[in-house]
């Protein structure tokens, strides 16, 4: 039982790490007065240390995250004064055309959002405009990789242009008059991936809370009138939310959902039945889960007649990527079920579990690469060294298989009780810190 806990203590430690979140800048595109005129909405502190946001998920990850940490610190008035010897350079990389004109931008004003939780970012609006040439009729804006991702949004026209650039994407050409809003289909299939991309692998409470649906039981039924009651649940204050029906502070929703984790990870550990309120209990949780993907949506943005597509485009991807966690999980645990049941042999399972153990261990460090946190947003070992915990409780339960519900008690339990400590770490984090 020591090795389980060492383990359980290990994926605290893991995932307590990533908590300081990399979103993408907002940039709001108009033309007023012969200026273009575009509004930003991003992390003033990565930009001020002069950070590197490609593909990052969390400044954690950065070689610059101490500097990044203090200038979270700084009063509004001092940070700006870190940011303007920046504003030149800054201004110079975005490459904004008019045909093959370019137009020289300037920083016209710079606003930063007060000191709250340090934790978390806040933003800095930063405000440039340029002079439109005579005749033009389409713009052209490329963003540089380094500062992450940005939702571009054209403003004042009829039928607006709204992008995802991310990793130095252009634009592409946009019509001053408006008209390049995608169609329907377009914009939901955009979507998909932008909810897929939230659960994996940027959305890590969403994905302990649906694997502690999946270790209470992997019956299909339980796991079916369970996954369904979050669903529905999540569909529904997902679309209020977007809609403007309801709003609930992010600082209100964002410790329910940890305490939300927590319930159904320590449910699991006092019973293996799907109780007749778990459903309903479930269903609650779910609304809290839909108000968390509207922020997400509220980041990007939903273009203007095309908010439907777009939120089913979204719903799609967010189901996508819950299915995904359940049937990874599923596979890697199917074996250490079957030795459970007495339907195959202890010793195969003992050595693909070592040997996956071992690859996951060593993937977990090999792979620790700025490249690989580029690409995936975050530290190799936040990837795969729960996986290899995973794999030696799945050993244990198949050495152990003489022992009455040897899959429940080395796999199942100890792993929710894991899930359970990392939603109450985040719930008193969230709360207190």
């Amino acid at each position: 039982m020591k090795t389980i806990w060492t383990l359980l203590a290990s994926l605290v430690w893991i995932t307590a790490a990533a908590a300081h979140e990399v979103r993408p800048a907002i940039g709001d595109l108009e033309i007023l007065d012969g200026q273009v005129m575009l509004t930003l909405t991003l992390n003033g502190e990565a930009l001020a240390a002069e950070a590197d946001l490609h593909g990052l998920q969390d400044t954690d990850a950065l070689d610059a995250s101490d500097e990044v940490d203090r200038l979270r610190s700084l009063e509004p008035d001092a940070l700006r004064q870190e940011l303007e010897p920046r504003m030149g350079s800054f201004a110079d990389s975005l490459n904004v055309m008019a045909g093959d004109t370019a137009i020289p931008m300037t920083v016209s004003s710079i606003e930063v959002g007060a000191v709250d939780n340090t934790d978390l970012p806040r933003d800095s609006v930063v405000q440039l405009q340029g002079p439109l040439p005579e005749g033009a009729d389409t713009l052209t804006l490329d963003w540089p990789a380094q500062y992450g991702a940005l939702v571009l949004r054209q403003q004042g026209v009829d039928e607006p242009y709204t992008g995802y650039l991310e990793g130095g994407q252009g634009s592409g050409e946009i019509a001053l008059g408006g008209g390049d809003e995608a169609g329907g289909w377009q914009t939901l299939a955009t979507y998909v991936p932008v909810g897929f991309d939230h659960i994996l692998p940027k959305g890590l409470d969403h994905i302990l809370f649906v694997l502690g649906l999946f270790f209470l039981s992997t019956r299909f039924k339980p796991l079916f009138w369970q996954v369904t009651a979050f669903t529905l649940a999540h569909s529904v204050t997902l679309a209020m939310a977007v809609l403007g029906v309801v709003s609930v502070p992010a600082h209100i929703v964002e410790p329910l959902i940890a305490a939300s984790i927590v319930y159904v990870a320590v449910e699991n550990i006092v019973s293996d039945k799907l109780t007749p309120w778990r459903p309903f209990v479930i269903f609650g949780f779910g609304l809290l889960h839909g108000l968390g993907f509207a922020s997400v949506l509220g980041e990007f943005g939903l273009p203007q007649g095309q908010v439907i597509p777009a939120l089913i485009g979204f719903n799609v991807g967010v189901e996508f990527g819950q299915l995904s966690v359940i049937a990874l999980a599923f596979l890697l645990v199917w074996y250490a079920l079957k030795v459970d049941r007495g339907e195959a042999a202890v010793a195969p399972a003992q050595g693909l579990y070592g040997v996956l153990a071992v690859i996951f261990a060593a993937l977990g460090v090999l792979l620790d690469t700025p490249a690989f946190q580029d690409f995936m947003g975050a530290s190799a070992m936040i990837f795969f060294w729960p996986l290899a915990a995973l794999s030696v409780l799945c050993a244990i339960s198949a050495t152990l298989v003489d022992h009455l519900d040897a899959y429940r008690r080395y796999v199942a339990v100890p792993a929710s009780a894991a899930i359970a400590l990392v939603g109450a770490y985040w719930f008193i984090e969230r709360v207190f810190l």
